[in-house]
């Protein structure tokens, strides 16, 4: 089975290493990119993704209203947080809003590709930099 996936982040060059890590995948596919939270989520309908990697801070609309919004849109696409932010309570806060996983920027390179995995089968996935080992529920 494909993984569809959409990456979301207002830096070209922060989607650019997105995609290089993600599509290393074998089974995966990156379908996608937005820049906003509003070009977000007219890609989400468009483009029917699995999942969505999603910045916090951005342009336009933030992550966390786009989140919102999507989660009543589309709610099977399951949200993954990748962001700057490496703090317990963004990280609240975007699992409030319907993320399904939280991974800070710093750590992308360790985490991604679990965290991913782990969502796209609907388990909850979370790591901050504090932590020694990331966390995931099945």
């Amino acid at each position: 089975m494909t993984i569809r996936i959409l990456l979301v982040d207002d830096h070209p060059i922060v989607r650019q290493g997105l995609r290089t890590l993600l599509e290393g995948r074998p089974g995966w596919e990156v379908v996608g990119e937005a820049s906003d939270g509003l070009e977000a989520l007219d890609k989400a309908a468009s483009l029917n993704p699995d999942v969505m990697v999603l910045d916090v801070t951005m342009p336009r609309m933030n992550g966390l209203e786009a989140c919102r919004l999507i989660r009543k849109r589309t709610p099977g696409l399951e949200i993954l947080f990748v962001t700057q932010h490496d703090s317990p309570q963004m990280m609240r806060e975007a699992m409030e809003a319907g993320g399904r996983g939280y991974v800070v920027k710093s750590n992308a390179a360790r985490d991604l590709l679990a965290a991913v995995e782990a969502v796209s089968q609907h388990r909850v996935f979370t790591a901050l930099t504090r932590n020694v080992s990331p966390v995931e529920a099945r």
